[in-house]
């Protein structure tokens, strides 16, 4: 790939049918911890570049799709081979496009491989059906059941953990047959096109392709006849556009949403260290910008003081800055918008008359009136408050109090969302019998969060928090069709005539 520097700093062109291609127009990338600085600019698709990708992949897909599983996956890990050489320089990018601290960025890209690996893993399940056999006297014939795949897939990616989110569905997507059309983020589109690209160049042309610009030309992703499904991971009110969008033309939507995660805290609740530092991880990774970070902490009563007094030993530590700066532990959000809003759902609390409690100290210099905000956890607030029962999506949490088992079920439950949540308990059967009640798709016990996310399991939302499941065989059968081929079973017809 020609990966242009300019003074500006990194620019990245679309990748379409096997070739880059550079655009007039362009997105221009802005820094969100340093006012007025930009990280670089990404090419700005126009409406017929939107639509030579979508005809590039539909001409790969017939040869693509005519290859068995094993073979796609051999071209797979070919195509996957040496993408960490370029690992730092990814996470650089990504770590100034986002804010976050460059070890999560890091980690991000990482995820990608490992999830590209797993998929890779079930290449021998793929095309393998089943056969529902003759029933005497009844069903007169053999019925096999295979799978196919369903054509050209779109795969819409956030910017909170773009590369790492992009590899819970583009592998499945490509091993089940399919070829594929990615549009990274807007407003950190830079790290992403890279990799993909890298990817893209070692396929057959036209099988992956890239395209980044502004929403306004981007229909044709969703709306095209040719595009047969839409994977989109973003914000509940995004994932509505997109599946209005898709209803026009019977396009398939798989839908990764906001959540507003519950953690449980038992009465039994283990709070050494080990465990606050992974409830502290769970809440403030990426300063709260993750779909499955906890948003609303239930703890048993009698102990509240124990863990606010645990939450607020890590954040006393907390370094706000920038990404890149040794020693922060957190960066900016990512947009004004959403500062803005956090801003307003902690000063919304304080005025209720909530015991908000802030940490920490703000950046100045070059990082002055940067994206910053001061981590902050808000004690036994008013549960109609915000900060409790929208997605907060920034560095605040709310802690509140629960009296019985029955009481802390009920009080996780109540909300839009559902897409994870956790129970924190010393007996395992406490884990397993308030776990199998929490209405969500994904539950870990003693920890939450993406840090040890099963990357073989299915993983999606109930309610408003999606549906459709990414990962694991269950991923690769969201990108297929079932096709029965019922073939009659003479003796069994003759049987069924006397």
């Amino acid at each position: 790939m020609t990966d242009v520097m300019t003074s500006a700093g990194v620019s990245t062109g679309l990748f379409i049918g096997g070739e880059e291609r550079f655009t007039d127009d362009v997105l221009t990338v802005a820094d969100p911890a340093k006012p007025g600085a930009t990280v670089g600019t990404a090419a700005a698709a126009s409406v017929q570049d939107v639509a030579d990708a979508v005809a590039a992949a539909k001409s790969a897909f017939p040869a693509w799709a005519a290859m068995g599983a094993e073979e796609r996956a051999r071209l797979m890990a070919d195509a996957i081979a040496g993408i960490a050489d370029d690992r730092d320089a990814d996470a650089a990018i990504l770590s100034q496009e986002n804010g976050k601290i460059r070890f999560e960025a890091w980690v991000d890209a990482l995820v990608f491989e490992i999830r590209w690996n797993l998929a890779l893993m079930l290449a021998g399940e793929v095309d393998k059906g089943h056969t529902l056999p003759v029933v005497p006297g009844a069903i007169p014939v053999n019925t096999e059941v295979a799978y196919q795949p369903l054509g050209v897939v779109t795969v819409i990616v956030p910017f909170n953990w773009p590369i790492a989110i992009l590899g819970a569905a583009l592998p499945h997507a490509l091993l089940a047959g399919n070829t594929a059309i990615v549009k990274p983020p807007p407003s950190a589109p830079l790290a992403t096109t890279r990799v993909v690209q890298r990817v893209a160049e070692k396929l057959p042309p036209g099988v992956l392709n890239v395209v980044t610009g502004k929403d306004e030309n981007m229909a044709g992703l969703i709306q095209n006849p040719d595009i047969a499904k839409v994977c989109f991971t973003g914000s509940v009110n995004g994932g509505k556009r997109i599946m209005e969008m898709a209803s026009k033309t019977l396009t398939r939507v798989t839908l990764e949403l906001g959540g507003n995660d519950a953690a449980v805290f038992l009465e039994d609740a283990i709070l050494d260290d080990t465990h606050l530092d992974r409830l502290y991880a769970a809440i403030f990774d990426t300063t709260g910008q993750i779909c499955m970070n906890a948003k609303r902490v239930f703890v048993h009563r009698s102990r509240m003081d124990e863990l606010v007094a645990g939450l607020s030993a890590r954040l006393d530590k907390a370094v706000i800055g920038y990404g890149l700066d040794e020693g922060t532990t957190m960066g900016p959000l990512h947009q004004s918008a959403q500062k803005a809003f956090v801003e307003e759902i902690i000063q919304e609390a304080k005025d209720a008359g909530a015991d908000v409690r802030e940490f920490g100290d703000l950046p100045g210099g070059d990082l002055a009136g940067g994206n910053f905000l001061r981590p902050a956890i808000v004690v036994d607030p008013d549960p109609q408050l915000r900060v409790v029962t929208q997605e907060q999506f920034g560095p605040v949490i709310p802690i509140l109090p629960f009296d019985s088992e029955e009481e802390a079920v009920r009080l996780a439950n109540d909300t839009w969302g559902g897409l994870c949540g956790s129970v924190w308990t010393g007996d395992p059967a406490s884990a397993q019998r308030v776990g199998s009640q929490l209405v969500c798709g994904y539950v870990w016990v003693n920890d939450h969060g993406a840090t040890r996310l099963d990357l073989r399991a299915p993983f999606g939302g109930m309610k408003q928090s999606g549906f459709g499941r990414e990962q694991g065989i269950e991923g690769v059968r969201a990108f297929q069709d079932t096709r029965s081929i019922a073939t009659i079973d003479p003796e069994a017809l003759a049987g069924m005539a006397h």
